[in-house]
This record gives C-alpha cells, sequence and structure tokens, in this order.
C-alpha cells in the first residue's frame, strides 16, 4: 500500500510517498480499513513542516475517513462494507482527557492515516453520518469536532445565543453551521471581503472586516446593543485574545483553540476578571463527542461540510501549500 511519510527533520519538501506492506487481516478487537479520504488541520501542516518535530519519520494526517473491510474476533457493531471515520485522540473515549499533549494524536505521536489501508483497535472509529461522502467524513475528527466541543459541549450553546467566530478557515466554518443549527446568532472576522460574502451565504449574521475594523472588539459590542456575546471562538492567540475579552459579554465562554499568532503574549487580566470572563483552552474531543456530533449530523441533513479544494494524497505537499496560502474558505482534503 502507499503511504506519505514526513522524514526527520521533517519539511514539505521533503515529503515523500512510499510502498508499504499490507498491514493484513485484523486481529481480535481490530478492524481493517480502506482509507479513501484525508482532511487538513493546522496541525497537520505543523508536523509536516517541522515546526512540531516527531520522535521519528512519521505517516501524516490525523483524519481519515474509509469503508471496513474486515473485522476481528469479539467486535461488534461494526460489520464489512461500513463507512467509518477516525478519532483525533483514539484513548480519548470518554470522560476526562487522558493526557495533555500530542503523544497519542496520529500523525503526530503515532502514525497516521495517509495511508491506503489501515488496521487499529475498533473503537479508533465511529461510524460516519448517513450518506455522507469520505471525504465530507473526513473533515470531521479535529476541525468539527473542535467547534462542536468549545461551543455545544462546554459552551452549553442553546437557541438565543450570540456567537463571535473568529476567521474562515475548518474550524470557525463548522463553528458558523453549529451556530445557526442551535438557532444562534453567528458573528464572523474575516480580512477578506470575499469570504465574508460566502460566510454569509451560510448564514451569518454579521461580518466584520478586521483590516477594516481593527478595534473590532467594541464594533462586536456595538453590534450586540453593548452586551458583548455569549460565546467566542478565539483561534488567534495572543495577537486576538484581548479584543475577545472586549467582545464577550459579563460572565460570557471564551474557547482558546488557535495559536495562529503565536504561543505567548499578554492577557488583559483586570478587564478578564471584571467581566468574570470564562476562559477555557480547547484540543478537540472525546470518542463520546463525536458520536454526539454525528446524530447531529444525521437529524440535519441539510448541513454539510464546506470543501475548498481536493487533492490525489500523493500530491498532499502541494495541499499543504496552498493551506500556506491561506486563500481557502473551509476544508482542504485529499482523497486516494
Amino acid at each position: 500500500m502507499k503511504a506519505v511519510v514526513a522524514r526527520k527533520p521533517s519539511k514539505l519538501d521533503t515529503l515523500e510517498v512510499v510502498e508499504l506492506a499490507d498491514p493484513g487481516a485484523p486481529g481480535p478487537g481490530e478492524i481493517r480499513v480502506r482509507l479513501h479520504a484525508n482532511s487538513l488541520n493546522y496541525h497537520d501542516y505543523a508536523v509536516a513542516n517541522g515546526a512540531i518535530p516527531a520522535d521519528d519519520s512519521r505517516i501524516l494526517m490525523s483524519d481519515g475517513a474509509g469503508v471496513v473491510e474486515a473485522v476481528g474476533a469479539g467486535v461488534s457493531g461494526y460489520a464489512a462494507g461500513d463507512h467509518v471515520v477516525s478519532l483525533f485522540f483514539p484513548y480519548w473515549q470518554d470522560g476526562i482527557p487522558p493526557h495533555g499533549n500530542f503523544s497519542h494524536v496520529p500523525g503526530d505521536g503515532i502514525d497516521g492515516y495517509a495511508r491506503e489501508i489501515v488496521v487499529t483497535p475498533a473503537h479508533w472509529f465511529t461510524h460516519a453520518p448517513k450518506g455522507w461522502s469520505h471525504g465530507d467524513a473526513a473533515t470531521l475528527p479535529c476541525a468539527a469536532l473542535t467547534a462542536w466541543r468549545a461551543l455545544v459541549v462546554d459552551g452549553q450553546l442553546k437557541a438565543g445565543d450570540s456567537v463571535l467566530i473568529l476567521g474562515t478557515g475548518g474550524v470557525a466554518v463548522f463553528a458558523l453551521q453549529f451556530a445557526k443549527m442551535f438557532g444562534a446568532t453567528a458573528i464572523i472576522t474575516s480580512s477578506s471581503d470575499a469570504k465574508l460574502a460566502k460566510a454569509k451565504s451560510l448564514g451569518a449574521d454579521h461580518t466584520i472586516n478586521y483590516k477594516l475594523e481593527p478595534r473590532w472588539g467594541e464594533a462586536v459590542r456595538e453590534i450586540t446593543g453593548g452586551r458583548g456575546v455569549d460565546h467566542v471562538l478565539e483561534i488567534g492567540g495572543p495577537g486576538t485574545l484581548p479584543q475577545s475579552i472586549v467582545a464577550a459579554r459579563v460572565g460570557g465562554h471564551v474557547s482558546l483553540i488557535g495559536i495562529l499568532t503565536g504561543v505567548a503574549g499578554n492577557v488583559p487580566t483586570l478587564l478578564m476578571m471584571a467581566k468574570q470572563i470564562k476562559l477555557q483552552g480547547i484540543i478537540v474531543g472525546s470518542r463520546r463527542h463525536q458520536l454526539e456530533m454525528i446524530r447531529a449530523f444525521d437529524a440535519n441533513p441539510s448541513v454539510r461540510p464546506v470543501i475548498d479544494r481536493t487533492f490525489p494524497l500523493a500530491d498532499l505537499a502541494d495541499a499543504f501549500r496552498y493551506e500556506e496560502g491561506a486563500t481557502h474558505f473551509g476544508k482542504i482534503c485529499t482523497e486516494m
């Protein structure tokens, strides 16, 4: 079978398509999956270009979707022909996260899904939403589940709430879709008017071009009549967090899920205390969260992922270069 491997030290120019041995039949408790699609995340890009150095050469990609070819002894709930999708944290089934790092994440701490066939424990996958393509399903394990956990699981999103979403990447677009699915008001930011127009077409109630509105936190407060928003999906990190705290209401919920502006910086702690902000770091979610999210998609069949562009798996390096350009809206996928 073919796979895409990042050698150590990794960079995009040295990603390699290799031929590996077939993994064979599944053992007890395992399933054999023929993978058909991956989706790109910033985390995958960071591993591929060496920003997150792997301990050794690594098969890339945390997100994979495909078809079950065989099941091992003792496996229930899966049969040959089932469409399935992977987990970002395969060891986090439920409850409190078992670890606070990426040591068990496919494509980083362990080999990932940039390959044609995989044999894994059955609980490393879930069923895909009914009727979805493999590309659609592959967008779920990282981006969609991050947005779901931030807004629905931890944020307890409900109808009538207001949500501020930074950017128009994969997590942001899913957050917009979840906000509208739950009957919330969605405000979204971008530096591109073209992307903001696309967000409007997906149901965004208000849009802000942060290049034209550098004090966009105050702009959000004006939109909400001075109250501020209930939820902020904070993707930028230290460079945008102060404005997000300005934008949040008293007692609001800020989900910190990105570090696009760096890994450390100043936080307006006095304002955060005065507004009694709940600031929570988010890294994806558990298998239970993914199962609940997929039930929500099955109950809302008109909601589908937004895929900007799809590349052949062999052109994964080009897909990452396209991601580097930051012109995409939604997700980027590869297919086998």
